[in-house]
């Protein structure tokens, strides 16, 4: 049971760990822009998806207009970005250029007979249920639906480093716990089991004590 109890939490919190970082890390899709409009948001129960307001703007306003981005991915799928500034907050992005993201991306917008491709930068999640979209970072120009991505430097090197803090993390751990806990814990078993030893002999005298009395 207790097996079963850890296993559950390590697995509980290593998928959240996987869950944060694939929401926070950039992604890039290969898209064609279809359309740029601006529509005015109330934040609910959904508002921990969405950034504060843009930087200059009143932080406690509770509804705002977002621009987002409509595009048609290179695999034929449909995906709609939000696009808000990051400003000095979480996700660290320093995004301040909202305004002239969604010009370029206005000035983008192409149709399916005149294609234009883009690699879209971005980071967060889609999910139609809760109306939630990912946040475009940037927009370049590539040479078609077919063009790589590039290779994830970034993604790679922020693992690596959480990897290596969290290795050794764990191997100072194993000595401590090896060096301090475990011969503590040994002496306490130890202690316990001369206590458990020492009662058991009590009553086992009084034991025999009380059968010679009855002789």
């Amino acid at each position: 049971m207790l097996n079963l109890l850890r296993w559950t939490f390590w697995l509980t919190v290593w998928a959240l760990v996987v869950a944060f970082f694939h929401y926070t890390l950039p992604q890039t899709d290969i898209v064609r822009i279809i359309n740029t409009y601006e529509e005015r948001q109330d934040f609910g129960e959904n508002s921990i998806f969405w950034t504060g307001a843009n930087t200059g703007n009143d932080p406690t306003v509770t509804n705002r207009d977002v621009f987002f981005i409509q595009t048609r991915r290179a695999k034929g799928d449909v995906m709609v970005y939000r696009n808000e500034d990051t400003g000095w907050g979480w996700p660290p992005y320093f995004k301040f250029d909202t305004a002239n993201l969604q010009a370029e991306a206005a000035d983008a917008a192409s149709t399916g007979e005149t294609a234009r491709w883009f690699a879209m930068k971005h980071y967060g999640w889609r999910n139609e249920f809760l109306t939630v979209y990912p946040n475009a970072i940037s927009l370049r120009p590539v040479s078609g639906p077919g063009a790589s991505k590039g290779i994830p430097w970034l993604n790679i090197i922020i693992i690596t480093l959480f990897v290596a803090v969290v290795y050794g993390i764990w191997v100072r751990w194993r000595r401590f716990r090896k060096a301090r806990i475990d011969p503590t814990m040994e002496a306490i078993e130890d202690d316990l089991a001369v206590r458990t030893g020492a009662v058991r002999g009590w009553f086992g005298s009084k034991k025999k004590k009380r059968g010679s009395d009855t002789l």
